[in-house]
């Protein structure tokens, strides 16, 4: 059965605290895929400061020559604002014999119960929560797997706890950093710490 996993955000920038993670995820659950899905406009998350041109082209950067990775801009091409769950529908009916993992940090799945059509989401994808080695997760009443072979015995509704590296890099710090003229070499990759600067993404006008 292929496989699809789904990681969103605002990626407002993409930094390697994403991309790490989601290299390890793919790892972790034997995916077909990854993929990278900026939002257009979170319901969960103020309006990011960048354009969705500007996320999307730094998401672009990002992946390139990149096997694991990928990204899919759907969202960005849907009026705002962004459900999961419309997604996730649209992807089943372009994918019906796939398994849809959607992707999750454990702050996240903290409030998963009040998204938009939570019980639907879990109908069409398995969910797979990240968090730093060590951490207990909150379970949400949900019974959660550490064994990612559960994913492949069922096309949705598991929920399994993946551990990954944990990187401290935040994307409001990245964004701070460039209003305030520091470097921020090894926090983003060099063609996207390129491509900010060159725009002026994030700088007072």
């Amino acid at each position: 059965m292929k496989s699809i996993g789904l990681l969103g955000g605002t990626f407002d920038p993409v930094h390697f605290g994403h991309l790490r993670p989601a290299l390890e995820i793919k790892e972790c659950l034997d995916l077909s895929e990854l993929r990278l899905l900026p939002c257009h406009v979170s319901p969960h998350r103020e309006q990011p400061l960048a354009t969705p041109q500007q996320r999307l082209q730094m998401l672009t950067l990002a992946t390139s020559g990149s096997a694991a990775l990928t990204v899919d801009a759907r969202e960005l091409n849907r009026p705002p604002p962004s459900y999961t769950v419309d997604t996730l529908e649209a992807l089943k009916a372009e994918y019906p014999a796939a398994c849809l993992v959607f992707v999750m940090g454990h702050d996240a799945f903290a409030g998963f119960k009040s998204w938009h059509r939570w019980e639907r989401i879990l109908e069409l994808a398995h969910l797979a929560v990240t968090s730093r080695p060590g951490y207990r997760l909150q379970t949400l009443d949900f019974t959660v797997t550490q064994n990612s072979d559960e994913l492949q015995r069922s096309s949705a509704g598991k929920v399994v706890h993946c551990e990954v590296t944990a990187l401290g890099i935040s994307a409001s710090a990245i964004r701070a950093a460039v209003r305030g003229g520091r470097d921020i070499a090894y926090l983003v990759p060099r063609a996207v710490q390129d491509y900010i600067l060159e725009q002026r993404i994030y700088l007072p006008d």
